[in-house]
């Protein structure tokens, strides 16, 4: 075996039921909690906008299949719908999933919106029907349900586990909007939530455990012991 000295070896991670920090977890809880009422505020402050002006933002800035034209709209259209029922179904998922999705880390969870809004978009850009418009936040919904389902088999945590299978359960009819039906992008649903399972993977937890020659550091390594300071070295003068 080979020695190391001052390294750190890259030890397998164990699976985990401590939810760290408690007041650590419970400040970015909050900051979760602001995030997601933030943007649900945005939400429907843009939809009474767009429902005063008869959708037009919707039909200008959803996203149009396969029109290279509309391609940068992937970036709007999460944040439009075609009506009060359409944004009413959403917000609440997407407040729930969003505040789990967030609770571990607001930077973490910023990063993870951006992959599912750019792969339910272009799973809606490439694979839409011709000549229609796509629009809504389910995509993104369904990003943050990938991402709770899958993060704690990543991070081998076995609390997120569990909270990804109780949301799983709990919104189970959720699924059935992922197969083909006429009037629902299913195809930014299933991009949605292929890219939430990714993020689990791009975001897992990357932290090197520790396990270095020397010991905690500033510990000192085996071997001959430094005098203290101002006494004399034996055999010195």
């Amino acid at each position: 075996m080979s020695d190391n000295p001052g390294g750190t070896e890259r030890a397998r991670r164990t699976w985990t039921t401590s939810v760290g920090d408690p007041a650590a977890v419970l400040a970015e809880a909050r900051k979760a909690l602001f995030v997601m009422v933030g943007i649900l505020a945005v939400l429907w402050i843009i939809q009474i906008i767009n429902w005063a002006d008869g959708y037009r933002l919707t039909q200008e800035y959803g996203i149009r299949p396969r029109d290279l034209g509309s391609l940068p709209d992937i970036l709007t259209a999460p944040f439009l719908h075609f009506s009060w029922t359409h944004i009413e179904g959403n917000s609440g998922p997407l407040f729930i999933f969003g505040f789990l999705a967030a609770y571990r880390g607001v930077r973490k969870f910023a990063g993870v919106s951006v992959l599912v809004i750019l792969t339910s978009g272009l799973a809606a850009w490439f694979t839409g029907s011709a000549g229609s418009v796509g629009a809504g936040a389910s995509g993104v919904v369904f990003g943050y349900l990938g991402y709770i389902l899958i993060r704690g088999l990543f991070d081998r945590h076995a609390i997120d586990l569990l909270v990804g299978a109780v949301m799983a359960l709990c919104f189970a009819y959720q699924f059935s909007v992922l197969l083909p039906q006429a009037g629902i992008g299913w195809q930014a649903h299933i991009g949605g939530l292929v890219g939430g399972i990714l993020a689990g993977w791009v975001f897992r937890d990357r932290r090197i455990i520790g396990a270095g020659t020397g010991g905690p550091s500033g510990a000192l390594r085996p071997g001959r012991a430094r005098p203290p300071h101002g006494a004399a070295s034996p055999g010195g003068s």
